[in-house]
């Protein structure tokens, strides 16, 4: 018996585990949504960033990879305690199937490890819900953690997808709005710059003047 792993967030370029295969594909029924918080790695507490997490939708696919885990049930093991510790904002798994990019009918694996989330925000207390584009945009411009900034989370996820030859369009709309918002960021940064400036012109040096010359009178 052997472990698979689906990635669908960070997972995709970085998946951190020791693994013996990567497939790159789908599940269905599921589609990916920045729904989630994280307080530790790109986020504080105080606040949050956005991650993403799945969403059932009948219909749906979400794209990513997946990753098989061979060579006996302490590999097996050692991967799995690093995915729970790394994946902690999750509270639950599900097995799915899992289908290749040459056959959407047959899955290339059953039982996929995918880690998912209570869609409640009383149960889970991760769970940020959905909110208007620019909110969120707003919220992972401006969100930072131990790990780097959560818009660096979405750009790399951004890439990760254009990377697998699988774009997701509702990542690309959000990233772009958070470039949208960081461009009104510097805008703001650069006319505050210029308004203290005028406010505070620069010290002008005044010229000495020449010395008078003393003339003795005795």
């Amino acid at each position: 018996m052997v472990l698979w792993v689906f990635g669908y967030g960070s997972l995709v370029w970085n998946p951190g585990f020791d693994f013996d295969e990567k497939i790159i594909g789908f599940i269905k029924d599921y589609r990916r949504v920045f729904d989630l918080a994280c307080i530790d790695h790109r986020g504080t507490p105080e606040n949050p960033a956005r991650t993403c997490m799945l969403e059932a939708r009948n219909g749906a696919v979400c794209w990513g990879a997946a990753y098989c885990v061979k060579g006996g049930i302490e590999k097996e093991k050692a991967a799995i305690q690093y995915l729970e510790r790394r994946e902690c904002e999750y509270d639950g798994k599900a097995y799915v199937d899992f289908y290749g990019e040459g056959d959407s009918l047959k899955p290339a694996a059953t039982r996929v490890l995918v880690f998912i989330s209570t869609l409640d925000k009383e149960a889970n207390k991760y769970y940020l819900g959905p909110a208007p584009l620019e909110e969120m945009a707003r919220q992972i411009a401006t969100a930072t953690g131990p790990c780097g900034n959560n818009r660096d989370y979405l750009f790399l996820l951004e890439k990760a997808m254009f990377g697998i030859g699988h774009e997701d369009n509702y990542v690309i709309e959000l990233a772009n709005e958070v470039r949208k918002v960081l461009r009104g960021l510097k805008e703001k940064r650069i006319v505050g710059s210029l308004i203290a400036r005028k406010a505070h012109p620069p010290f002008m040096r005044v010229p000495s003047l020449p010395e008078a010359t003393v003339v003795d009178l005795r």
